[in-house]
């Protein structure tokens, strides 16, 4: 029997109510969930709900604040630090970027480096901000560790992925967000879940042998993207997320993965005016020409389609609000056990 697909107000209402009964204020609740939720309706389930109280836990052991405090520490005009104070990554990330577009005003560019934050999903969520604010929008991040060094075999550095997006005329934003690991850590504890062999190339064991299970690939190292580029650029987000900031770096960042333990994740946000260089509505129609010109490529033997980075996440959102997200039964299963646990209306009790 297929699996049903669930509206996305209710997997929104669902992921709210969960953090309103942990003490998150009701506003701060509804972007966590609305991060979570998107990413799902991006079709990146990874980053999506099944993430709901990996969050949750930490909040409960006192590791991640209900409260978020985000604290400026430094401003200097264009520049300005932000201490998260131990809060949520998403709050901390989404104020972060409103900061750096506001700033971005009156100087042309905004850069703001944070200090003391937590993991915060899905990067593309937060320079979107920056992209519909008329902004090119930068954000890195550091995390905890998944990967080796080249040439090693002991976990040292993390994915520390990145995003930039831009506006792009008529087209949904262009948008980048990559992590510098050959696939993100959560597409294998999705495989866990679904009891599914990964491809090679994603993961070697403890042992540094290539692996096609999951549960031996999170309990070794995550391989980089691209070899040693990967690791390089990997490090180096680090060095702009975790050291130029203040916080923690290489294996001193805790992940979301495990319930204790500060996390002190550090991220660099940038946003730059687009209006301080050129017109906006120039930027836009070269935009427009550049996905066209894309578009209009020859494409190869059995390619349908040429996309522009963000597109496919744009039309499996338009699809995914109109049809549902398809939810793997497992996580369900899982999260209707944890609503109960805490007390609260369970997804299936919401989407009968």
């Amino acid at each position: 029997m297929p699996q049903p697909a669930i509206p996305a107000d209710c997997l929104r209402t669902f992921t709210t109510s969960v953090y309103q009964a942990l003490g998150i204020p009701d506003e701060d609740a509804s972007l966590l969930a609305d991060t979570l939720v998107q990413a799902d309706l991006w079709g990146h389930q990874s980053h999506g709900v099944m993430r709901t109280f990996w969050y949750a836990e930490r909040i409960k052991s006192g590791a991640m604040k209900a409260v978020t405090t985000p604290e400026l520490v430094v401003d200097g005009g264009a520049v300005a630090v932000i201490d998260g104070n131990d809060g949520v990554g998403q709050i901390i990330a989404a104020h972060a970027m409103r900061e750096a577009t506001h700033r971005s005003r009156s100087h042309g560019v905004g850069a703001v480096a944070v200090r003391n934050s937590g993991h915060f999903g899905t990067a593309m969520y937060f320079t979107r901000i920056a992209a519909r604010a008329g902004c090119i929008g930068f954000l890195s991040t550091n995390a905890s560790p998944a990967m080796a060094p080249w040439g090693g075999r002991s976990k040292l550095i993390g994915a520390n992925p990145w995003s930039i997006a831009a506006p792009a005329g008529r087209h949904a934003p262009m948008m980048l967000d990559i992590a510098n690991t050959a696939v993100a850590r959560g597409k294998l504890y999705m495989a866990r879940q679904r009891n599914e062999p990964i491809p090679e190339g994603w993961a070697i064991d403890q042992h540094g042998r290539p692996t096609t299970d999951p549960v031996a690939g999170i309990a070794g190292n995550i391989l980089p993207l691209a070899g040693h580029k990967g690791y390089a650029i990997a490090i180096m987000m680090d060095v702009l997320s975790g050291i130029l900031s203040g916080s923690q770096f290489g294996p001193g960042v805790v992940g979301p993965y495990v319930p204790t333990g500060r996390s002190g994740v550090g991220h660099l946000v940038i946003a730059l005016n687009i209006a301080a260089f050129r017109p906006l509505d120039e930027f836009n129609a070269d935009m427009e020409r550049l996905i066209e010109r894309i578009k209009n490529v020859p494409r190869a033997d059995g390619v349908e389609r040429i996309y522009y980075p963000g597109e496919l996440e744009a039309r499996a959102d338009k699809r995914n609000r109109s049809d549902g997200v398809i939810i793997p039964n497992d996580t369900i299963i899982q999260l209707d056990a944890a609503a109960q646990a805490l007390g609260i209306a369970t997804l299936s009790s919401l989407t009968r």
